[in-house]
This record gives structure tokens, sequence and C-alpha cells, in this order.
């Protein structure tokens, strides 16, 4: 039976290639997104570890209170902490660090690097005037507040050279200094493509922290002396609250810790996608090994009457198919490796530089890569081989075809029934529920494989709408209809493969249209403000900029919005800041309890779900601990409904300013006369000195920022869908091409009596539209269903979200499946029109 089964393998080579190609994919997506995701994250744990080779131990503010008490003030680590620990049995030396936000300009005034990852720090020399962390490439160190040095790549890439003038930003105004050195630095950060600027110490503790401050002191353990000791003899001098020691080791290992986990997302976002194309694989799986057995039914019977048991043709069944899964297992994995290298490759090639490192193909990788492949195969082939050896033998002496009895029908439609309904009332039931998520997950399985199952059912009344239009292709289209619903099962598995990647692309499309409707209407209803002013990094704004905006002339209100940690009651609250005076002209909030009046004094207003949570309405007076630990009271003049751009509980500036120890904006509001036009957001953005690290966004700016997110996802997701629908179009071609092999003898027929090649290829490929339509109407039903009830439980959070039906978007899946379908019968339509008519009717 083995070298049956695999003579079988090697004499049908053609037929089962569609099955190979559709596991190796799926294969070759699990195995890429783990090599990519190893040594990604590989890269970025060297180059972290490289980042901590000079520093034992790191003395870091510890804690969200200040020794006086107050919420949100960390202790300051001052020079007088930085000569103690110097002094320290063990302690070689100790270097004081402070580090920002620093936006550099390149030589057109654009910003370098990301937002997120445009550094500054200070350069702090030792006793031979050096900085070791740094090491000087060209030029020297900076020495006041005009100088700056710069990392190479940074400097490569921008053009700079020692001397130049360069533009940059640290909390909104823009700042000139002249470019005295370039070094080298092993920060990951850098490596991934970010900047990092330096400063002399005195001018980055004004920057960043507080004249004299720094925010982390590091430590050099002395020849012979371990970080473990080192840290027991920090320890003893360092203030029993407020300070922290720990090991380099430790930082080193955190920092590794916190990449893996940042890459566990992608990972599983990426395997996910892997899981749907193998999914779908599966359904080609199971349709090639039914209709292999189908044909073999009297090869199979014949073996069953010669003396093979029923095991022993289920085994032959199954060692085809293991053998089939893992050629496919090890073409995929080599596949993947390639994907991995491809997809770091393209990382680099779109700015998001990743640090050196090698290729990481881990055992782990290609133990799992093997399984997937071989067990998804053998699992998929398991019912067909099982359906196989319950041919009797003399099943020989009868018809290819084994038609489903009823009972088998009517078992199928009602667990297919049963799991329809489970699911629907699961997604239903979770609509109206706070935390629906998994309820919703679990019903859209059900779901899912209920119609998987209904789908022979589904195919019959469905495709016989098609009967009109198939009429205009004459006999062609007659015959193609009656072959489409012939076998319903395979009908079904063949469409269901094409439906669950459309329901997919489908159901997201409508949830990231519908929530981006739903963003622009908050950005219409809540702001009355033609501008909002932010940084780039999302870091604080330095006051000067509110205060530069408002003496324009065009502007006629303008407010910052300050964020201030405070003590209310037993827990922590930030207080958000603004100009009390101008706030009603720049916001339009909905009042559910009183009203924002003229916000002055002591009145806050409170959104909703605060007010709710507190148990405070319209008068209530709320007892309030200051940053720097004074107490007051606020008194609540007003409830509104919050949203994610304006929420929390709000004061006049006038209140909060003289409590804060840094006083800076997160975000300002801006109003113009002649409201947001070009010419006014050019003039806004003149006034600010062109500065690379601000911008300046009117509603539709703002909407189309968050809107540029979902579309970058939606893009990514489709490109991973893709793959299904890859997937998909082997599942009709090789369903196609078998079902030609397999009526060949009736194809022969009908050239014989009339039916040209023209009219042969014509019915095929009309056959594969109709099926691949088919498909195409249940993904996109169940997508809208799915994105309807998803956008329900969206819509708890955003009070704004509308459900949007994207009809174009909608089409053009339509009109994709169409496109499948044709492509998918070139081949078969072709070996169709090419039989040999005579050879074709003799044939058995």
């Amino acid at each position: 039976m083995f070298r049956t089964a695999l003579r079988n393998v090697l004499a049908h080579k053609a037929r089962l290639l569609m099955t190979v190609l559709a596991v190796m994919l799926g294969v070759a997506f699990v195995s890429g997104t783990l090599v990519f995701t190893s040594t990604i994250s590989d890269a970025f744990q060297r180059s972290s570890q490289k980042g901590f080779d000079h520093v034992d131990v790191a003395l870091q503010p510890h804690g969200s209170e200040s020794r006086s008490g107050a919420p949100g003030g960390a202790p300051d680590l001052d020079q007088k902490l930085l000569d103690k620990v110097s002094a320290v049995p063990g302690a070689a030396s100790a270097t004081g660090t402070v580090s920002g936000f620093t936006a550099v300009a390149d030589k057109h005034g654009k910003l370098i690097g990301d937002g997120f990852s445009t550094r500054g720090g200070n350069y702090y020399p030792e006793k031979d005037g050096k900085d070791a962390r740094y090491p000087l490439r060209d030029g020297a160190a900076p020495r006041d507040g005009a100088q700056i040095a710069l990392d190479a790549h940074t400097a490569d890439r921008a053009g700079y050279r020692v001397g130049d003038t360069v533009r940059i930003s640290v909390d909104g105004p823009v700042r000139e200094a002249k470019l005295t050195g370039i070094f080298t630095t092993d920060d990951g950060t850098v490596a991934a493509g970010g900047s990092l600027a330096l400063f002399d110490t005195a001018s980055a503790q004004k920057l960043f922290a507080a004249p004299g401050a720094y925010s982390e002191i590091d430590v050099r353990a002395a020849p012979g002396t371990s970080q473990s000791a080192l840290k027991a003899a920090l320890d003893k001098v360092l203030p029993r609250d407020g300070v922290e020691a720990t090991t380099g080791k430790k930082l080193a290992d955190d920092q590794a810790e916190q990449i893996a986990k940042s890459m566990d997302g992608m990972k599983t976002g990426l395997l996910a996608f892997a899981g749907i194309a193998l999914f779908v694989g599966i359904f080609i799986i199971a349709n090639t090994f039914t209709m292999l057995v189908a044909q073999r039914t009297k090869e199979l019977a014949l073996m069953r009457a010669v003396g093979a048991s029923r095991r022993q043709v289920t085994r032959s069944v199954l060692i085809e198919a293991f053998v089939v899964g893992a050629i496919a297992a090890v073409a995929g994995l080599a596949a993947g490796i390639g994907i991995g290298a491809g997809l770091r490759t393209l990382m680099n090639g779109t700015g998001a530089t990743v640090p050196d490192g090698p290729l990481v193909v881990s055992p782990s990788t290609i133990l799992a890569s093997l399984l997937v492949g071989v067990v998804v195969t053998v699992l998929a082939a398991w019912l067909p081989g099982r359906r196989a050896a319950k041919i009797p033998p003399v099943a020989a002496m009868n018809s290819v075809h084994a038609t489903a009895t009823t009972k088998s029908l009517v078992v199928r439609n009602t667990i297919g029934a049963l799991f329809a309904g489970a699911g629907a009332a699961g997604v239903l039931t979770a609509t109206g529920m706070d935390d629906g998520k998994a309820v919703m997950g679990g019903g859209a399985v059900l779901l899912l494989i209920g119609v998987f199952v209904l789908t022979p059912l589904l195919s019959r009344p469905l495709i016989a709408l098609a009967a009109p239009v198939l009429r205009a292709f004459g006999i062609s289209g007659a015959l193609a209809r009656q072959n489409a619903v012939r076998n319903p099962r395979r009908t079904a598995a063949t469409a269901s493969a094409l439906m669950v990647g459309l329901t997919l692309i489908t159901g997201l499309t409508v949830i990231a249209g519908s929530v981006q409707k739903g963003i622009d209407k908050m950005a219409t209803s809540s702001l009355k403000a033609d501008y909002v002013v932010s940084m780039a990094g999302m870091t604080p704004l330095s006051p000067a900029v509110a205060k530069k905006l408002g003496d324009l002339d065009e502007v006629t209100a303008v407010s910052p919005l300050r964020n201030s940690p405070s003590r209310v009651g037993t827990g922590t609250e930030y207080l958000t800041g603004v100009n009390g005076k101008d706030f009603g002209k720049l916001t339009q909030l909905d009042f559910t309890d009183g009203s924002l009046g003229r916000l002055s004094g002591h009145a806050a207003v409170v959104d909703g779900s605060t007010a709710k949570e507190k148990g405070w309405r319209v008068g209530s007076r709320v007892p309030v601990t200051f940053e720097d630990g004074k107490k007051d009271t606020l008194t609540v003049s007003g409830v509104y409904q919050g949203n994610e751009m304006i929420k929390g509980i709000i004061l006049d500036n006038a209140v909060l300013a003289p409590h804060q120890k840094h006083i800076t904006d997160m975000r300002v509001m801006v109003k113009t006369k002649d409201g947001a036009t070009e010419a006014t957001k050019d003039s806004l953005v003149e006034a600010l000195g062109k500065n690379p690290a601000i911008t300046v966004q009117d509603k539709k700016d703002v909407s189309d920022s968050i809107a540029q997110i979902f579309n970058l996802m939606l893009n990514m997701l489709y490109g991973l869908l893709a793959m299904a629908v890859i997937v998909a179009v082997l599942g009709v071609i090789n369903t196609l091409a078998m079902s030609v092999f397999e009526r060949s003898q009736e194809i022969g027929m009908l050239r014989a009596i009339g039916l040209d090649r023209r009219g042969i290829k014509r019915m095929v490929r009309l056959e594969s539209l109709v099926i691949s339509l088919f498909g195409g109407v249940l993904g996109i039903g169940l997508g809208v269903f799915f994105g309807w009830a998803a956008g329900e439980l969206v819509g708890s959070s955003l009070a704004t979200y509308e459900l949007v039906l994207p009809w174009g978007r909608m089409g053009i899946f339509l009109a994709l499946a169409a496109v499948v379908g044709v492509l998918a019968a070139l081949w078969p339509a072709r070996r169709a029109a090419r039989l040999n008519m005579l050879e074709a009717i003799k044939a058995e």
C-alpha cells in the first residue's frame, strides 16, 4: 500500500501541483513571518545590548510622586548625587545624562526621521575630554547652546558637514545651531532610522530637565567589581526613596524583553493571515483529495476486492497526503526564508532602517513550518480517505460518481443550520454587550463554519439566479449552469475558498470606512477652531508658540491645551488647562448638564464618563492636590459628552499654571478671521519659522492624518489577504482542471454532436465565472454583516460612529471575484477544448 501511494503521487504530478502550491503558500507565509520577526527582534536586541556596554549600574528617578508628596513630580538627579556616587568604592566613573525630543531639519527644511525617534541628549566629557558613548568621527564636541553634534547616519543622510548651520526644534520655536562634530553610535533608535543630536550638558539640562538636573546617572564599575557588587554599594548611599539603582544587564534584558513584546503584535497579525491562507488551503486540499478518491473509485474498490482492508485504503490516501504535505512544507520553508529576507530589505527600502544582523532561522521556525505543512495536509485529506475506505468492492462495477445519500444531506444541512444559527445569535448578542469581542469572535467563527456547511444547499438557488444571463450564451451557458450545480459539494468547497477572503476584506473595509466617517463627524462637530497646532512627535510645545500665534493679526482666538497630573480623591487624574476666555469660541461641546459659560476662576467642566465614575454633577465641589503639592477646590459647572479629541477635567489655565513645575502645551487651537484657507495656513507656518517639527492642521488635515493610519493598515491587510485570494484562485483552477478530466467523455460527446472548441471554452469559463461570483456574493454579504456587527461594538466607544457601506469598493470586490473566475478558467478551458473527441469518447 505504501508503494501504491507513492506511485499515485508520482503518476499524477500535474493534478497535485495546485495542492502543493496551496500548502506551500500558507507554509511560506508562516515561515516568512517567523524568520522576519525573529531577525528584526534579534537585530534590535543586539543593538540595544551594545547601547548598554558603557553602563554597569544606572540610577533613575523612581515613583510618580516627589518627596513633597505632589503627584507627577519624580525627583531630579542632581550634581550633588552624581559626585556622591562617583566616590563610592568600586565605581570607576559616573556619567549624568539628559534626553528628550529634538527635531532636526534637513537642508530643505523637512524633518529627518520619524517624529517619535528624533532624540536629543548631552555630550558628557570625562577626564580625557571625551564621551566614550559617542566617539567623534569628525570635528569637536559642542561647548555651548549655539553648537550641536549629530550622529553620522543623520549627518550623511542630510548631507551635513562640520561647520554647517542646522535648524532644530526641541519644544516648538526653531533654533539654529552650528554643527561642530559628527559622532558614531550603537544607539538602537539611530540604527532604526532615527536621529540623535547632542548638546553640551548645561544646555541639554535647560532644554530637557532643569538646570543642574539629570534624568539618569550611569555608573561604570572599576576593574574587578561586578555589576551586582557595584549596585549593592550604591544602594547604601542612595536616598531611601525616589532613586532606583538597576544593573546594566537587567536594563539590557528588560529592553530585549520589551522589543520581543513589541514584535509579538506584528507576529500575531502576520501569523493570523498565514492561518487564513492555510484555512483557505484546507478547502482546496480536501476538494482535491475528494475528487482524486472519486476518480479512483474503481481502483480503490478493486484493491478492496483483492484483499485490502479499509484501514489500508485510508492509510494509502493519508500517505499520499503526507508526501504532498512534506514536499510543500520543505518548499514553503525555503520560500519563507526568502520572504523574511525580502521583508527586511523592503523595510530598509521604505526608510524604516533595521539594525544590521544575521538572518535568523531558528529550529522552532523549521519545526513549525514542517508541522504546519504536513499536519494541515493530512488533516484535510483524512475525511476523503475515510470516505474512500467505505467504498464497497461492488462499486467497481458501478459508475465512478457516487451520489450523496438523502440521509447525509439532511445531516449536513441540519448541522450547518445549527452552527449558522448559533453563530448569528452570538454575533447579535455581542452587539448589545459592553465588552463583547470574545463572544462576537466566537459567533463569527461558528457562522462562517455554518455557512460553509450550508453552501451546497445555497448553491442551487443562488446559481439559478444567473440562469437568465447565461441563456444569452446559448447551449454553452446552459451547460455551464448545470455543471456548476451538478456537484454542489465540490462547488461549495471551491466557492468557500474565495468566500473566506472576501468576507474578511469586505468586513475590514466596512469597519475602516465607518470609523473614518465617525472621526470626520467628531472633528466637525466638536471643533470650531480652524487649526490645531502640535509637535510632530506628539511631545509638548513651548508656551511661546501659543503666544506667537495669539499676537498675529489674523488670529481671533487661541487656546493652548495643557496637561497636569493631580490627585483627585484617592487617584491621580490629569487636569486639562485651557484659555477660558476663548475656549468656547474654539470648541462645540455637547453638554448634558450645565454649560461651558465663561470658564474662569475655580469652575471646571467634566466629561460624562468621568462624572459618572466619580458621582459628580453640576455644583459638586472637587478637592484637588496639584502637582506642586498645594490643595484647592474646583466646582463642576458643566458635564459634557467627551470624545477622543476632548475629554477629562477642563479648567482655566490661570488657575492651573501657577501650580505647574514646567509649563508646556500639548496642542494649540487657533481660530482666524478668514477661516481655514491655504493662504492663512501658509501665514501661520511662516510665522512659526517654517518649523519642521510643528504641524499646522485644519479639520480635514486632522481627519486625514487619522485616516492615513487606517488606510495604511487597510492596504497592508489587503496585501496580506491577497495571499488567501491567490490560494482561492489555485482552488478554482484545481477544481476546473479535475472537472474537465472527470468529464472527458462528456466533452468528447459534445464535440461529436457539434459543439465547437470555442463553445467548450465558453462553457468552462462561464462555469468558473458562476462559481467565483457565487463565492463573491456570499463573502461580500457575510463581510457586510460582520462589519455592521463589529461597528456596533466600536460605536460604544466612538459616539459619532456611523455605518458606511462602501458600494464602490464592494463592486470592485465582486468584479475581482469575476476576474478570478475568468483567469482561473484559462488553462482548464484550453485543456478541455484541445481534447481529442474520439479518445475522450473512449475514455473511462
